[in-house]
């Protein structure tokens, strides 16, 4: 992609309405725009940021066996009403009436939508196993929005259900999550510690909550800080043995994590003191078990191998998918602007052309674009006619985590510099081996 063809509407001056740095980054680098209080409108770099995380979270899904699908974001008033929780939500849910008088709602979860379209297909405990899920626009009608994308009303979320014949096996199927939400995170440069957490108006017996660590934090946070010092890595992980999943869940779960919530003086207290750390988080996921709250209500029932009808156990598992760019940005920018971790930037690599117009300058960018095309990552070329200050500006302000720039003078040389965003270090190297550098890093991935 060409700068001069890409639509990208930076902001030199920060809006008045964003109060954190990812919202003020995220307007500021032409990611998003406002539409209403809580309402925004990705625009195309946000919208690709968005979709490299929608990506990952479905690949790790898929990964640990659970089967996408997708629900209307308008739901009929009457399965609440069944479950009980539509008179209980409170004023986040949206109501409205269709044209006939009916009474429907626009989707802020989808436990009811699942278990209805479970008990009309699935008749015996043969079926089971079983977990469904999908990445869908969710609304829930904030008193306040703020923070951007953090907490606006319309929001773009993963949530998934499991559908078990036995609590045990509802608690595999929790633990197999959690395992994978810890790959989901660190695959995106983050660091998601899961924590014991309050259920809310979903209920349930288990919960973890996954918080990134931010000053910006809704949450507060208190733990012990053995906890950050854990990373899952590339180890590898049979979701369908139960010890192995167990086992993960031990590790990241042994060591005193809690929201505020859930937070017990006495219980923090037995924690080495030179280990105890308060902070505030910004959760990014959850992890229910319920049992058979929902089953029994809707009567997602099966058979069992003697006969008998029993209902199902059941979890629910969300990740915040559009709330994940603004954790990102939180816990990953500096007075420049975003520094994206390689496994979701929006283009691989930047180039910057310092004399556009330039027959050799021209042609060695052009060159450079078409290898890395050719490697299949996604280079974003500053072709625009602009002094070199504005376009660093620009790169450093919308974060791609490596640039390369090509000026004349380098070219003489034989050279091109190669900065890495993160830490601003900047080497010289003839192209192709810069080409050869920035493909292996991400090869890596």
């Amino acid at each position: 992609m060409r700068l001069s063809r890409y639509f990208l509407p930076v902001l030199k001056e920060t809006p008045s309405e964003a109060q954190i740095v990812s919202h003020r980054y995220m307007l500021r680098a032409g990611m998003i725009k406002q539409s209403s209080a809580g309402i925004y409108s990705w625009l195309p770099l946000g919208f690709k940021v968005l979709r490299k995380l929608e990506d990952i979270v479905h690949q790790e899904q898929v990964r640990a066996g659970h089967i996408p699908m997708l629900m209307p974001t308008l739901q009929s008033a009457d399965l609440w009403r069944e479950s009980g929780r539509y008179d209980g939500y409170g004023d986040e849910m949206l109501r409205m009436q269709d044209r006939h008088g009916r009474d429907m709602l626009f989707s802020p979860t989808a436990e009811e939508m699942f278990t209805d379209v479970f008990r009309s297909h699935v008749r015996s405990y043969k079926d089971l196993p079983l977990t469904l899920y999908q990445i869908q626009w969710k609304f829930r009608d904030e008193v306040r929005p703020r923070f951007g994308v953090m907490r606006g009303r319309e929001f773009f979320m993963k949530d998934g259900y499991n559908f078990d014949l036995t609590k045990e096996d509802a608690l595999h199927a929790y633990n197999r999550h959690l395992v994978s939400y810890l790959r989901t995170y660190e695959r995106m440069g983050l660091q998601a510690i899961p924590m014991r957490a309050d259920s809310g108006p979903i209920g349930g017996d288990y919960t973890h909550e996954f918080l990134v660590l931010a000053d910006t934090g809704e949450s507060e946070v208190f733990y012990d800080s053995d906890i950050t010092d854990l990373k899952f890595g590339d180890r590898a992980i049979d979701y369908d043995n139960v010890d192995e999943c167990k086992a993960v869940l031990d590790e990241f779960t042994s060591r005193y994590a809690r929201t505020d919530e859930t937070h017990d003086e006495a219980v923090f207290a037995d924690v080495p003191e030179e280990r105890r750390r308060t902070a505030r988080g910004i959760e990014v996921g959850q992890i229910f078990y319920f049992g058979t709250q929902y089953s029994e209500k809707l009567g997602a029932t099966v058979q069992t191998p003697d006969g008998a009808n029993v209902p199902v156990h059941m979890g629910s598992h969300g990740i915040g998918v559009s709330r994940l760019l603004g954790a990102i940005i939180e816990a990953s920018h500096d007075e420049k602007g975003i520094i994206w971790p390689e496994g979701v930037t929006p283009f691989h690599v930047g180039i910057v052309n310092l004399k556009q117009g330039d027959e050799q300058a021209d042609a060695a960018c052009e060159s450079l674009e078409k290898s890395f095309e050719a490697l299949g990552l996604e280079p974003l070329y500053d072709d625009r006619k602009e002094r070199a200050g504005g376009k660093f500006a620009t790169m450093d302000l919308i974060g791609l985590p490596w640039r390369i720039t090509v000026g004349p003078r380098g070219l003489k040389n034989g050279v091109v510099e190669v900065t890495c965003r993160r830490t601003g270090e900047s080497e010289e190297l003839p192209p192709e081996e810069a080409i050869a550098k920035i493909a292996a890093i991400y090869a890596e991935l």
